[in-house]
């Protein structure tokens, strides 16, 4: 995959077929960017669970925080990476263990590292990479009506 550009329809098809979205990186701090991704992600109907190992068992959103994403207890479709580019390899580990495997790996802005996501796409994950849902949300599924 070429993750200097995405067609509309990868993101769209995406952002149509997961439901159950993990948020790695999730903050209880409203002024984070995590914190209003999360909210605008529930606030379209995803279910979405946060990780964050400083706030395990807390809640943020109204929704339990776990520590690690090993210790969510049900599948998730997408991984929304909230971390710093150089830790995504460390991050597509953690994925790659996860059973079922989900079948997205998003990296938020400023989250790139094409040999880690070759190494997700090579397991059969989808990748998106420095891009955020809350801004290719309004403008691709308005398009697609």
């Amino acid at each position: 995959m070429n993750h200097d550009h995405y067609p509309e329809s990868y993101i769209r098809d995406i952002l149509k077929s997961v439901r159950t979205i993990a948020v790695l990186g999730a903050s209880p701090n409203d002024a984070r960017p995590s914190h209003g991704v999360m909210g605008f992600l529930l606030g379209k109907g995803y279910r979405v669970i946060p990780v964050n190992p400083g706030h395990a068992c807390k809640t943020i959103l109204g929704q339990t925080v776990h520590a690690r994403l090993a210790d969510i207890p049900e599948p998730v479709d997408m991984v929304d990476v909230f971390r710093a580019a150089n830790q995504l390899h460390a991050v597509v580990d953690e994925v790659l263990v996860l059973r079922p495997l989900p079948s997205v790996l998003w990296g938020q802005f400023t989250v790139r590292d094409d040999a880690a996501a070759a190494r997700a796409e090579a397991a059969g994950i989808r990748v998106v990479m420095d891009r955020c849902p809350v801004t290719e949300y309004p403008v691709l599924m308005l398009r697609a009506s």
